[in-house]
């Protein structure tokens, strides 16, 4: 019997058609004869869509037209199964469109990444594929995880951070933060990936306006010191908290002479991309050498910083930790981690001996063996302290 697995892409985010790609990647990638695939689209209104006109990557150049194809849906929990069902449905309609047996969410971003949807499997008790939702929320909050991996030794960049709507009251604190750090800095959201909202600064007028650019997108911005001359090196960790492994690396160069890979460069570069990719290639279409090469002895440590990485941000399913390296003293940085990173690092494990289809196997097994063991945990007593009720009993209830 095959296992009916719903792959989640869209969203609201600003990645939303980064997620679109990546999602039919990982739907081409499951094995149909282990697997009934059910696409579930997420509009960027947060509205859930099922039909048969989402498999089709060419559906998506019109997203209002495809909606119209699909039908919009909601998840509910009937019993011990999850079941999807039509928001509207006439007399003879059908009343539901099946079951979900465990869930692969393929959302970047806002909504999709930052723990929100993961919730809503958990309120569901529905199995799904990597980090729970403390890790995924933590993950994505780049001032949080930079706390935590600072508290865990890890080597990270100076760096600072502010609410976007302080820049008003408190400019000269914020610049003199700035000069402390000494010009480049780079500028980031807190909460955004795929390098959307993140520019460079050389001067104090530079600053102000990339910081306007970043609060566009989030709450919260960082400020970096910028690692000149810099190599960019990646790595892919797959796994859980009993056990996980480390992919071979990338180095990720740059399009042009420009300091930052932005948005463009990664998805909407020229390069043929990563082998076996089908389609749209997302990330995979990023100019990178794989696996990295790299000085005597860096590749482990920088595989080792993954590992510690993932471990201390309570990480699972199949991530991406991004490195800075000092190209002139070989000193290295733990930039960020992505927990769902674009085309779920796919090429990174076809390198290391892992094929794509064998790769979503693993995510399953880990969402499913995640589930087993919370279905042993203790999440509330079997009891009512109401059901002894007064209205005098409740007027000391904290007492």
């Amino acid at each position: 019997m095959k296992l009916r697995t719903a792959v989640f892409f869209g969203g609201e985010s600003v990645e939303h058609e980064v997620s679109i790609i990546s999602g039919h990647q990982a739907m081409e990638a499951l094995n149909p004869d282990k697997y009934e695939v059910i696409p579930i689209y997420v509009a960027k209104d947060r509205k859930l869509y099922a039909g048969d006109a989402l498999r089709d990557m060419r559906n998506f150049r019109d997203l209002d037209e495809v909606k119209k194809m699909c039908t919009q849906v909601t998840l509910a929990s009937i019993g011990s199964q999850v079941v999807i069902q039509p928001v509207k449905s006439g007399l003879f309609g059908k009343k539901d469109l099946g079951t979900i047996d465990v869930a692969i969410p393929v959302m970047h971003g806002t909504n999709g990444e930052d723990g929100t949807i993961q919730g809503l499997f958990e309120m569901l008790k529905l199995p799904y594929a990597g980090c729970d939702l403390i890790a995924a929320a933590v993950g994505q909050d780049k001032v949080h995880q930079k706390y935590i991996l600072s508290g865990a030794g890890l080597p990270i960049t100076k760096w600072f951070w502010c609410y976007g709507s302080e820049l008003e009251t408190k400019k000269d604190s914020i610049l003199d933060q700035v000069h402390k750090l000494i010009y480049p800095v780079i500028l980031k959201p807190a909460c955004t990936g795929s390098s959307v909202g993140i520019s460079i600064a050389h001067n104090d007028e530079e600053y102000l306006k990339c910081f306007e650019n970043a609060a566009q997108y989030d709450l919260k911005v960082i400020t970096e010191k910028v690692v000149k001359p810099m190599r960019e090196v990646n790595c892919s960790v797959l796994g859980d908290s009993f056990h996980a492994e480390a992919s071979v690396l990338e180095e990720v160069f740059h399009s042009s002479d420009d300091e930052l890979l932005d948005y463009k460069d990664k998805y909407q570069g020229g390069s043929k991309g990563a082998k076996g990719a089908k389609g749209s290639k997302g990330m995979a279409n990023t100019s990178r050498k794989v696996p990295a090469e790299l000085p005597d002895g860096v590749t482990e440590l920088i595989k080792n910083y993954a590992l510690e990485t993932f471990r201390v941000l309570g990480s699972s399913g199949v991530c991406r930790i991004d490195f800075m390296m000092d190209a002139e003293t070989n000193t290295v940085y733990v930039n960020e981690i992505n927990t769902i990173p674009g085309s779920l690092s796919f090429y990174l494990w076809e390198e290391s001996g892992l094929k794509f289809p064998d790769l979503m196997d693993r995510l399953v097994q880990l969402a499913l063996d995640r589930e087993r063991r919370r279905s042993r945990m203790i999440f509330s007593y079997d009891t009512n302290l109401l059901s002894t009720y007064s209205e005098n009993s409740a007027k000391g209830a904290k007492r």
